[in-house]
C-alpha cells in the first residue's frame, strides 16, 4: 500500500492520483502543480490522503511538484482571461473557415505550452486549416478536441429538470451507462421530454437507484402472475415498486385490490401446475 493524493483538473472531473511531497499534508480543494502528459498543470486536491494498492495505480506514479503559490494562482486567473478572449476570436475564425462546428470551451495549460479547444459537431470536421491559423495566432501547441453533448453539458453546467445544478458538472467524475430499460424498471414515463436531461440524452440520475429497484423488483411477483392474498387468489395487474404495493384482480371479485407485499404469497410450482390444470 502506498499513500497517494487524488486531484482533479476540472470541477467534477475525473480523479487522478499523485505521490505527495515528503512530510507534506494537503488540504481539500488546495491548488497544486503537477505534471500531466509532459506539461505542467494546476490541479485541485479532491482526496488529501488515501492508501492504495500498487496494482490499482498507474505504472508510473508521478509526484506532486508543489503547492501553488499566490503568484501561480494569479497566473491561472490570467490564463482564464486569455482563454475567454481566445474563445471569441476562435468563434470568428470558425465562421471564416466555414466549419460546421460549435465551440464549447477554450483552455490554456497552466504552463501555456498548449491550448485545448473543445467543440461539438454532427460529424467529422476537417479543421487542419483552422489549426494552422490558431497556431500562427497564439504561437503555441494547438489541440482541437471533439466532444459529445453530455461532455458539453458537463463543461457548461446548468440547471436540471429537478431544479438543481447538473449532476455532471457538480459531482459526477465519470459518466455512467444509462438505458431506457432503467426507466421501464422504475415505471417512469417513457416520454423523452420527461426522462432526458439538458444534453438531450437520458438523465444520469436514472442510474442512481436502479440497483435498489432491481432488487425490489426481484422480490415482487411478475405482472400476470397468480398469487395468494388474504382475500383469495388473483392475478397481478399492477406494481408500485417503491411502496411495495401490488394490485391484484381477484378471481371472485370485479374490482382490483391493493395489497402490501407482505400480504402476498407466491404460488409454488406445484400450485401453479394445479391452477393450470383447473383452468
Amino acid at each position: 500500500m502506498v499513500e497517494v493524493v487524488g486531484v482533479r483538473f476540472k470541477p467534477a472531473g475525473r480523479i487522478y492520483y499523485y505521490s505527495p511531497e515528503k512530510n507534506k499534508e494537503y488540504l481539500y480543494k488546495e491548488k497544486v502543480i503537477v505534471e500531466s502528459q509532459k506539461i505542467k498543470e494546476m490541479a485541485e486536491v479532491a482526496i488529501p490522503s488515501k492508501e492504495m494498492a500498487l496494482s490499482d495505480l498507474p505504472d508510473e506514479l508521478k509526484p506532486i511538484i508543489q503547492t501553488a503559490t499566490a503568484k501561480q494562482l494569479s497566473k491561472l486567473i490570467d490564463n482564464k482571461k486569455d482563454a475567454a478572449a481566445a474563445f471569441v476570436v476562435t468563434k470568428q475564425k470558425i465562421t471564416e473557415h466555414g466549419l460546421k462546428m460549435k465551440l464549447v470551451q477554450v483552455d490554456y495549460s497552466y504552463d501555456r505550452s498548449k491550448m485545448i479547444f473543445n467543440f461539438t459537431a454532427d460529424g467529422r470536421v476537417d479543421f487542419r486549416e483552422l489549426v494552422k491559423d490558431l497556431a500562427a495566432t497564439y504561437k503555441t501547441r494547438i489541440e482541437l478536441k471533439q466532444i459529445g453533448v453530455r461532455d458539453e453539458a458537463k463543461f457548461l453546467g446548468g440547471i436540471g429538470p429537478c431544479g438543481r445544478p447538473l449532476c455532471c458538472s457538480t459531482f459526477l467524475g465519470d459518466f455512467v451507462p444509462v438505458s431506457i430499460k432503467m426507466a421501464k424498471e422504475q415505471n417512469l414515463s417513457l416520454n423523452p421530454t420527461k426522462i432526458s436531461g439538458v444534453c438531450g440524452r437520458l438523465m444520469c440520475c436514472l442510474n442512481y437507484e436502479n440497483d435498489e429497484y432491481e432488487r425490489l423488483r426481484r422480490e415482487l411477483p411478475d405482472f400476470g402472475e397468480v398469487v395468494e392474498t388474504p382475500e383469495g387468489k388473483g392475478k397481478v395487474i399492477g406494481l408500485n415498486i417503491l411502496s411495495e404495493l401490488i394490485k391484484v384482480r381477484l378471481f371472485h371479485k370485479e374490482t382490483p385490490m391493493d395489497f402490501d407485499s407482505e400480504e402476498i404469497t407466491k404460488l409454488s410450482e406445484n400450485e401453479k401446475q394445479l391452477d393450470k390444470k383447473g383452468e
